[in-house]
C-alpha cells in the first residue's frame, strides 16, 4: 500500500486555501469574516492558540457558503487539473490519503480518483467546528493506525517534513516537490542548508533595499498627502501608495516575476502578517508594558521583516516546479 500526504504531493496547491478563493469569488460575503480571521491567525502565529483553534475559526466562512457539499463538487470540476502527472502514472487501487485538510472537501476529488481510503480532518461543513484534532503531524500516524492497524506502508510520498512520523512508518518515503520525488532522508541532510540558503539569497538582500525605500515612500507620499488630508487618511493613502511602488520593485528587481495584478493581490495578502504582528507589538509591549515605543517600533519592524519576506517568496512569487 502507497499512502500520500495531498495538499502539494498528488494536488498543485493547497485545496482549503484554493477553496476559500474560490469562495470568496462565488459568495463574496465570505469576506466579511477576514478581520476575525487575521486576529486569530495572529494569536496562532505567537502561539495563543493551536493550529486546530485556528483552523476552526478560519473555517467560520463555510456559513457563508450556501450548499457547501456543492460548492466543493464544483471546486474539483475547475481544479481537478491540479492532480499531478506523478500520481496519476503511479496510482494504485490500494493507495491512502491522509490528509489535515477537511474531510468533506478532499472527498469528490477522491472519489472521481477512485481513491477508496481517505483520512482527513474531521472539520464540520457547517459550522467549521473540528471532532478531534487537525490532521497533522503525529495526529497522521493515530488516525492510520486507528482507521486499519493492519495498513503496511510501501512509499509514503508528502511535500512535507512535518509528516516524518508517517514517512518513519514506510519502508520508502519521499519528499514532492512539483513532480520531482527526493529520498526523505537525503533531503532532510539539505533541509536546514536550504533554510540559511533562502536569507542568504539576492532575493532576501534585494528585498531589504527594497524595504529600506518603501519607508521613505511612505514617509513622503504620508507628508504629501497630510498636506490636504487629516493625519489617518494621509497615512493609509501614503502606505498604499508605497505598498504599490514596493510591489513594483519586488517584482522586476529583487523576485524577477512578471506584473500580474493576481500576484499584486497576494502581495498585498502578504504584508497582512506583517502590519498585524507590528501592532500587537505595539499594543503589548507599548500600550500594557510600557516599554519605550521607539523600541518596539524598531524591534516589531524587525520582526516582520522574515515574516514578510517567506510570504513573498512562498506565497505571492511562489515558483512552481517545471514539468
Amino acid at each position: 500500500m502507497n499512502a500520500y500526504d495531498f495538499d502539494e504531493t498528488i494536488y498543485d496547491g493547497d485545496s482549503t486555501r484554493d477553496f476559500y478563493f474560490y469562495c470568496v469569488k462565488k459568495f463574496p460575503s465570505v469576506l466579511k469574516f477576514l478581520p476575525y480571521q487575521a486576529f486569530y491567525f495572529a494569536l496562532f502565529v505567537f502561539g495563543l492558540i493551536t493550529k486546530t483553534q485556528f483552523k476552526e475559526k478560519f473555517y467560520i466562512f463555510f456559513t457563508a457558503v450556501k450548499d457547501i457539499d456543492g460548492a466543493a463538487a464544483d471546486f474539483w470540476k475547475s481544479h481537478k487539473s491540479g492532480i499531478k502527472k506523478f500520481y496519476l502514472e503511479t496510482k494504485k487501487d490500494d493507495d491512502v490519503i491522509i490528509s489535515a485538510s477537511p474531510y468533506f472537501l478532499l472527498a469528490p476529488i477522491c472519489k472521481n480518483l477512485g481513491i477508496k481510503h481517505l483520512i482527513a480532518s474531521d472539520a464540520d461543513k457547517l459550522t467549521g467546528k473540528y471532532n478531534g484534532e487537525n490532521c497533522w503531524g503525529e495526529e497522521k500516524v493515530k488516525r492510520l493506525k486507528a482507521y486499519d492497524e493492519t495498513f503496511e506502508i510501501e512509499n509514503f510520498y508528502s511535500d512535507s517534513l512535518s509528516d516524518t512520523p508517517l514517512a518513519r512508518l514506510a519502508k520508502k518515503a519521499y519528499i514532492v516537490e512539483g513532480e520531482k520525488l527526493t529520498d526523505w532522508n537525503e533531503y532532510e541532510k539539505t533541509h536546514k542548508k536550504s533554510i540559511l540558503k533562502t536569507f542568504l539569497s539576492p532575493e532576501f538582500t534585494a528585498f531589504l533595499i527594497i524595504g529600506c525605500i518603501n519607508v521613505l515612500t511612505g514617509v513622503g507620499f504620508s507628508s504629501l498627502f497630510s498636506l490636504f488630508l487629516p493625519a489617518n487618511f494621509a497615512f493609509v493613502f501614503g502606505y498604499a501608495v508605497s505598498l504599490t511602488i514596493s510591489y513594483f520593485l519586488n517584482t522586476f528587481l529583487a523576485f524577477k516575476e512578471k506584473i500580474s495584478f493576481a500576484k499584486y493581490i497576494k502581495f498585498c495578502i502578504s504584508y497582512l502578517p506583517n502590519f498585524i504582528i507590528q501592532n500587537i507589538f505595539v499594543v503589548v509591549l507599548y500600550n500594557h508594558l510600557g516599554i519605550n515605543k521607539y523600541l518596539v517600533f524598531l524591534l516589531s519592524a524587525i520582526l516582520g521583516v522574515p515574516v514578510t519576506f517567506l510570504f513573498l517568496r512562498f506565497f505571492a512569487f511562489a515558483k512552481k516546479e517545471k514539468k
